[in-house]
């Protein structure tokens, strides 16, 4: 795999191999916790990863001990007031939504602690592969701030009793709880865990990134709908779908036996 480059002084690191990029925090002094600098970076990469063809798939990982320990709390606490605050958490809100309508699919690799934003940037992701001994958390209610941006990323991706429990204890998950609620997709052995979602995403990168763009836009549109809309909002969406020169390739190479060769159109 290729090696991996700096991004943005290097609070992001960035590998690509096979379709897939990797973004990697590179904060482990600190947790990767989310500062100002590293969203923005994260955010950056993001934008450029939409925009590039060649990449069908992205993966964000931790480097160091932890995945993300959340927002930067003592950067937080040097830079106080309304002004700050709300710049902050807005930009940290586009961050969530940009993973949310990124046009590829988005794969969490978790090890270690991924707590309050961390946890988010969990479950914003389309997919989550954790280590065994990984552990998450929204666990601002224990030092007075209640995990209120985190919850919007956490009740869109488990249940609303589990959700609740996590927001109201603040106590740590172990990963196979986690799963169990749908927090996670995947649970392997730590050692396995690089393997484990390198093939993952290799599965997702052979497919059409069209279909994979046209689905996964969808997928987030339908769930905010009533039935009938939804269905609606689907049919047209698979329509569009079945004239697009893939959907007709794919067809084509099922029926013919033969491996598909995908234009992205």
């Amino acid at each position: 795999m290729d090696a991996a480059t700096p991004h943005d002084d290097a609070v992001l690191l960035r590998r690509e191999a096979g379709g897939v990029v990797w973004l990697t925090l590179n904060r482990p002094a600190a947790r990767n916790a989310l500062s100002v600098g590293l969203i923005a970076a994260l955010d950056v990469a993001l934008a450029e990863a939409a925009l590039d063809a060649a990449v069908k798939v992205v993966v964000i990982a931790g480097n160091g001990p932890a995945f993300c320990a959340g927002h930067d709390l003592r950067e937080m606490r040097a830079n106080p007031g309304r002004d700050a605050y709300e710049a902050l958490f807005a930009r940290c809100a586009a961050l969530m939504t940009r993973i949310v309508r990124l046009p590829k699919p988005v794969i969490a690799r978790v090890h270690g602690i991924a707590t309050a934003a961390g946890c988010q940037l969990v479950a914003s992701c389309d997919l989550a592969v954790a280590a065994d001994t990984a552990r998450f958390a929204t666990p601002g209610v224990n030092i007075g701030l209640f995990c209120s941006t985190p919850m919007v990323a956490l009740t869109r991706a488990v249940g609303r009793k589990a959700a609740m429990e996590m927001l109201l204890t603040g106590e740590l998950v172990e990963a196979a709880r986690a799963h169990e609620i749908g927090l996670i997709n995947r649970v392997v052995p730590e050692p396995e865990l690089d393997a484990a979602v390198q093939a993952l995403a290799a599965q997702i990168a052979a497919k059409s990134p069209l279909t994979l763009a046209i689905g996964k836009e969808l997928f987030h549109a339908q769930a905010e709908l009533p039935l009938d809309d939804a269905y609606n909002l689907a049919a047209e969406a698979m329509t569009r779908n079945m004239l697009a020169r893939d959907a007709a390739e794919g067809i084509d190479a099922f029926l013919n036996k033969r491996s598909p060769v995908w234009t992205g159109t």
